[in-house]
């Protein structure tokens, strides 16, 4: 591990917790009009906004870490490049959260910090685990979308397109990994994964 990683890998780290990403597309939310939402309404979209933000600061801590790792300089450059075209994401549910009045989860340089120790575990493994790593973390971050995008109100159209372009991404994110050689990882390994997830959505919603 050479030093220029090491500073790679602490700058990726103060930029996605101090809300220094930036985007390259344009927020999918940009030419909708915003709906009249109740303050419940408001309420249960910012703390399901708040959730996806957080996914997408252990995405990228994921694949610093396993970058961090990876014994294969093309699988490095893999997890590399997904963080950063994952960067739109952490944008776009910031944009959303400010236009909601609420704020990004309290605990990120938690969620952070434990998911940098999850990748880096993964990168130590070996490139099949560290790619098949990427696929179930892809998998299961297009299923909480999906569960998000029923849970929306009818009429709040701005978050709905947001996350419809995310869950595309992930798709596409998982899919690559998995040509590039992601091998599927234990069912135990799985089921963790899915505990830590659901520790970690129940806490982004309201923290």
């Amino acid at each position: 591990m050479n030093i220029d990683n090491l500073i790679t890998t602490f700058d990726n780290a103060v930029r996605t917790l101090h809300n220094v990403y930036g985007n390259r597309r344009p927020n999918p939310a940009a030419n909708i009009e915003a709906a009249e939402l109740s303050d419940d309404e408001r309420k249960h979209v910012a703390g399901l906004m708040r959730v996806d933000h957080v996914g997408e600061i252990c995405a990228q801590a994921l694949y610093q870490g396993q970058a961090f790792t990876a014994r294969n300089e093309k699988t490095r450059n893999h997890m590399l490049e997904a963080a950063d075209e994952e960067t739109d994401h952490l944008d776009w549910c910031k944009q959303r959260l400010d236009e909601l009045n609420s704020h990004t989860s309290l605990l990120n340089p938690l969620w952070y910090a434990g998911s940098f120790a999850i990748g880096a575990a993964a990168g130590i493994a070996g490139n099949g685990w560290n790619l098949g790593f990427v696929v179930e973390t892809e998998r299961q971050v297009e299923a909480h979308l999906d569960e998000h995008l029923q849970e929306l109100p009818e009429q709040d159209e701005r978050s709905r397109a947001i996350l419809q372009q995310m869950k595309e991404d992930e798709i596409r994110h998982a899919d690559n990994a998995l040509h590039a050689g992601g091998k599927p990882l234990p069912q135990a390994i799985k089921e963790g994964m899915r505990l830590m997830s659901r520790v970690m959505t129940t806490t982004a919603y309201r923290i």
